[in-house]
């Protein structure tokens, strides 16, 4: 029974850290069922989601330095979009009034919405972190790979190599967490592996329901590859390494 309660309470907590990415999903299924006047799909959803993103700092859901933190995100986001679309990866086929070189400026929203669960369940589960790397390791890690997402397009991909790297890094990192006054652990390369691969479940979800399409999604819908798995992982890694280095920052401003 204490295992139970255990999983029922985490669960809990990580259903209301993903808050908003349910409403970015509810919201492109509910676009796409049902017809909106005057304004094209994509400019309703970029309406909802500032209107969700105010709600939750208003209510205080989210407080106004994870807010920061999440503009970051929607701001990277969206110059990979750019990019990526620009090299064809995918494409965003609708129309919109709100479009930034063929890309939505909602879709930064879905970039965002990751940085929202980390900031979110970092503060629900009290997150700690053992044998954390120095920020002269982690920072140019990071940076290595969201560079990578732009260059693999001109250069060879070194993803594989900087997954390596990752498991060097972390292989001694692990990641507390408090769930009703029971303290857990895991390996932090678990942990990017397991996020990593439930964003890609939601990303089934999404292009389902018209958040963009990839070229092989054209004429019809099919599961995206299970190989955008690594890609989603390094995204997390990239995430939660600057929401880490973020809060590391705010510490020690803290403690003088």
């Amino acid at each position: 029974m204490r295992v139970l309660k255990q999983l029922v309470h985490f669960g809990w907590e990580q259903a209301l850290s993903c808050l908003f990415p349910v409403v970015i999903f509810a919201s492109l299924a509910l676009t796409q069922m049902i017809p909106l006047p005057f304004l094209p799909r994509y400019d309703w959803l970029l309406i909802i989601f500032l209107l969700m993103q105010w709600w939750m700092v208003r209510s205080g859901l989210e407080t106004r330095d994870e807010l920061k933190v999440i503009t970051l995100f929607h701001l990277i986001g969206l110059a990979l979009e750019i990019f990526k679309v620009h090299m064809g990866s995918w494409s965003y086929p609708e129309e919109g009034f709100f479009k930034v070189f063929g890309v939505p400026l909602y879709s930064g929203f879905m970039y965002a919405s990751v940085a929202s669960y980390l900031c979110q369940a970092w503060r629900r589960l009290k997150v700690d972190l053992v044998k954390w790397p120095p920020f002269l390791v982690v920072g140019p890690l990071a940076a290595a790979i969201y560079l990578n997402f732009f260059f693999h397009h001109f250069w060879i991909d070194v993803r594989w190599w900087l997954a390596g790297l990752v498991m060097i890094v972390f292989w001694q990192t692990w990641v507390i967490y408090e769930v009703n006054g029971t303290r857990y652990r895991m390996p932090l390369v678990l942990s990017f592996v397991l996020i990593g691969f439930f964003i890609w479940i939601a990303e089934n979800i999404a292009t389902f329901f018209g958040a963009w399409k990839y070229p092989n999604q054209i004429d019809g819908w099919r599961l995206v590859h299970l190989g955008k798995v690594s890609s989603w992982v390094l995204l997390v890694i990239v995430s939660f390494l600057i929401v880490a280095m973020l809060k590391q920052i705010k510490s020690n401003i803290a403690r003088g």
